[in-house]
């Protein structure tokens, strides 16, 4: 009975939202700045990496929003005839769990392609070591523009409107930095705005401590993928002796039983 009340109210909500009569997008968009906090640090750098660029993350994270909400409603109306404050916070942990599925689906495709990732941007700076030798770190960073990663490309754009503006600080380095968080992305942003402040007579020095970093990046890169390489090989060897003995106990079961 009370079930099927429950699959009643959805319905009218279903039809009041689809008539316009209530909005959750409304909602969300009264109190965008409070939901904003929910939003996690790195949670548009892992669309970029997943989606590129040009994925728009405000409408995803709306979706997420609404999905929690709409958990919310549903739990609550299943436990509509006996409601009291543990019903309540089974609610928030579900609306929780729905708002948080996507995020957590995004870390697990970061974590699956890291190396691929993380392996972008020592390979890059590669390529902006040999244009700052011949230009000015934003002269190459412009020049790099257009063969470097997808995934960055948004990200320097950035970095290259914030100093064009006018601004000399270690700033725009740094949000760039934050805004990619890959392995030592800090630590070379911070080396790219020494380099970019150095004088002419301290350069090749400079760009000599650049190009070490940059090859210990390199290394790690190609360590990382022989380990991942190989730990690839160890799990298919697992499961080939796995399946190779289960394979020869059930044939000497069978055998045994052909016996009796």
């Amino acid at each position: 009975m009370y079930i099927e009340a429950a699959i009643i109210v959805v319905i009218i909500f279903i039809v009041l939202q689809a008539s316009g009569s209530i909005s959750i997008n409304k909602f969300i968009k009264d109190n965008e700045d409070y939901f904003k906090t929910f939003k996690e640090s790195d949670y548009e750098f892992l669309l970029k990496a997943k989606y590129g660029d040009g994925v728009d993350s405000d409408r995803l994270f709306t979706v997420r929003l609404k999905n929690g909400a709409i958990g919310f409603v549903l739990t609550i109306f299943l436990f509509i005839n006996n409601f009291d404050f543990t019903k309540i916070i089974i609610a928030v942990v579900v609306a929780y769990g729905m708002f948080k599925m996507s995020y957590i689906n995004l870390k697990s495709y970061y974590k699956a392609h890291l190396h691929e990732i993380d392996a972008q941007l020592p390979y890059y700076l590669k390529s902006l070591e040999i244009l700052i030798q011949h230009y000015t770190v934003p002269v190459a960073l412009g020049k790099s523009l257009p063969d470097a990663p997808k995934i960055f490309q948004e990200g320097l754009k950035e970095l290259l409107k914030k100093i064009n503006a006018g601004d000399s600080s270690i700033n725009p380095y740094m949000d760039f930095a934050k805004d990619y968080p890959v392995r030592d992305s800090m630590r070379m942003m911070r080396l790219l705005y020494r380099l970019g402040l150095g004088s002419q007579e301290r350069k090749q020095e400079q760009l000599l401590q650049f190009s070490r970093s940059i090859s210990s990046l390199q290394q790690k890169a190609r360590e990382t993928r022989y380990k991942n390489r190989l730990e690839t090989m160890e799990k298919k060897t697992m499961t080939m002796l796995v399946v190779t003995g289960v394979g020869v106990m059930l044939l000497l079961l069978i055998a045994i039983m052909f016996m009796f």
